[in-house]
């Protein structure tokens, strides 16, 4: 009898909701297949509910996967025959994306030959090179389309039964207008080859497969995102990408430590001089053929306008890398919008936003174009293998009425700096004492009594810049063996050798923040150790609530959390006793 025969452990419970039995033996095969075109909603207990989204189907489809392969995968998981309407919604989906397309218009130098057919080749009229065309693959769709007022004020004079021109300017904001009405375009117009200049790689760089894989997903478009996990070498990979594009190109990164990062993997990588690296930040202005700004920077008003914003708008780029694009800003996105004609390269461990925006970024920036689950980057080795861990701790009969009282937001800081979490934090420091060890937490109020009590340093985000680069170095180097940190170190920190991470609290439940924070742990280390990354969540409280969302997607990844008590932890370090150099 075949492994696959019998009942399989997937139950469809509506055209848009399928369940997954995890006491199944095919459960985690089926995990797997289902991440790649279906988003984890809920995962309590034995039972996971995923959700088909346009979104996810759209990014599916745009990666290379076709509606018929993804109904094969549930009817190959299902417990039962498949309903009609869930391949119905499957299918439906998915065929949208393709069927309207913006092209360059006939005429133009950059055009293309040979039109696909009649209809695209336009009036025949000379075009500016601004000039696009919206093509649908029938007319009922097009006439449809154009119902729409916010369509129709986007283009201009029908060309024929399925087209209509379209000025390169309301390129974005009609592709925005598409999406809303859940027609996404397939944006194949002409892309802008910018400033020429010669970015070439070390030969002692040696991409990965999957590095490789993903810049050759992303390159016939010059548009899109590529999705890997922290410690995965999106950096490297984006690099990459340069070199194979050949010209100017802006990355906008999270913040200085960011920065910095880019700066080193560039010089360390490629053959790129320090003259020709321009760092645009609060205290630097500089444009040069690679220049590094920062989100902060773009998104500052002054007198009304965004004018760093500007450099974006009129630098001839061939290409802009949005470094940890889930976190690109309302202002930059608005910018986005006008500047479709460049190449464009997201880079992302999650594709999660927390304000909902996920749509601007599959709008805007593109597609997703290469996606791996982590479970398979472990098992080859190229990150570390993970344990998570949910320590349940109690509070106080105070503090349990302190919360009881507190308003909806402010329970959340209640919860998050009870006095059990103290001890535990000590005993999980005298577990892995020989371990290097990121302590991170949202609270200052909870952060500041841990760092006082262990005797260990606290960054945050009035730690001078200086200052937490020599923090991190040590950490790195050995030199310093647990680091207390803020919020400050969700985002591109290299620590390569950290391998235990304590999150004391969250951002209520971001499935974002749990990503990146598990991300600062995953880089392989020399020994090969298992990396391990708890989280202390206060029982009976909105923490476990929000902790259960949290962990959504690292379970969508393949992760499990195991749940233990704080009771069954040893006692744990002394107050004043944080680790030393010399005890590791």
């Amino acid at each position: 009898m075949s492994a696959e025969a019998g009942p399989g452990p997937l139950l469809v419970a509506g055209p848009e909701t399928l369940l997954l039995q995890l006491d199944h033996p095919r459960a985690e095969a089926c995990r797997a297949a289902l991440a790649v075109f279906a988003e984890l909603e809920r995962s309590p207990g034995h039972v996971h509910t995923y959700r088909l989204t346009d979104l996810g189907l759209w990014n599916a489809k745009a990666a290379g996967l076709d509606p018929a392969e993804a109904v094969a995968t549930v009817r190959r998981f299902a417990a039962g025959p498949v309903p009609q309407a869930t391949v119905d919604r499957i299918t439906e989906a998915m065929d949208r994306f393709g069927r309207v397309s913006i092209e360059t218009a006939p005429g133009d130098a950059a055009a293309p030959s040979s039109p696909p057919d009649g209809d695209r080749s336009g009036s025949g009229r000379a075009r500016t090179g601004d000039e696009l065309v919206l093509w649908t693959d029938e007319p009922g769709l097009l006439d449809e389309l154009l119902a729409d007022p916010a369509v129709a004020q986007l283009t201009g004079a029908r060309l024929g039964p399925t087209s209509v021109e379209l000025n390169g300017a309301c390129r974005g904001r009609l592709k925005q207008a598409l999406t809303a009405v859940r027609w996404p375009a397939d944006d194949r117009a002409a892309l802008s080859p910018g400033v020429a200049f010669d970015i070439e790689l070390r030969p002692e760089l040696d991409l990965r497969p999957y590095q490789r894989h993903a810049v050759d997903s992303w390159l016939p478009s010059g548009t899109g995102v590529v999705v890997l996990p922290c410690g995965a070498g999106k950096t490297v990979t984006a690099i990459a990408a340069a070199a194979e594009v050949g010209a100017k190109t802006l990355v906008l990164v999270t913040g200085q430590a960011s920065l910095s990062q880019w700066d080193r993997e560039l010089r360390r990588f490629t053959t790129v001089e320090e003259a020709d690296i321009g760092h645009y930040t609060a205290g630097r202005k500089e444009i040069r053929p690679i220049t590094l700004a920062t989100y902060q920077v773009m998104a500052t008003r002054r007198d009304g306008r965004f004018r760093h914003l500007e450099m974006i708008h009129d630098g001839d780029w061939g290409l802009i890398i949005y470094d940890e694009v889930h976190l690109l800003p309302s202002a930059v996105f608005n910018l986005t919008a006008g500047i479709q004609t460049r190449r464009r390269l997201g880079l992302t461990a999650t594709l999660i936003r927390e304000d909902g925006r996920e749509a601007d970024v599959f709008t805007l920036v593109g597609p997703k174009r290469f996606d791996v689950p982590w479970a398979d980057l472990e098992l080859d080795g190229w990150i570390a293998p993970a344990r998570c861990v949910e320590v349940r701790v109690t509070a106080t009969d105070a503090e349990r009425l302190a919360h009881a009282r507190a308003d909806q937001r402010a329970k959340a800081a209640v919860a998050a700096t009870v006095d059990a979490k103290l001890d535990v934090v000590g005993s999980l420091l005298e577990r892995h004492r020989a371990e290097p060890t990121l302590i991170i937490g949202t609270y200052l109020d909870g952060l500041r009594p841990i760092a006082d009590r262990y005797g260990l340093p606290l960054v945050t985000g009035e730690t001078p810049q200086r200052e937490r680069l020599r923090l991190f170095d040590e950490l790195r180097r050995g030199a310093l063996g647990a680091l207390v940190v803020s919020k400050v170190a969700n985002f591109s920190l290299d620590l390569p050798e950290v391998s235990v991470a304590i999150q004391v609290s969250g951002s209520f439940g971001s499935r974002q923040e749990e990503a990146q924070r598990l991300g600062r742990i995953l880089r392989p280390k020399a020994d090969g150790r298992q990396a391990h990354f708890y989280s202390l969540i206060t029982r009976d409280t909105v923490e476990q609530e929000h902790g259960q969302r949290r962990q959504r997607f690292l379970t969508e990844q393949g992760y499990h959390y195991e749940i233990i008590d704080a009771e069954q932890l040893p006692a744990g370090r002394q107050p004043g006793t944080g680790p030393t150099a010399e005890q590791l």
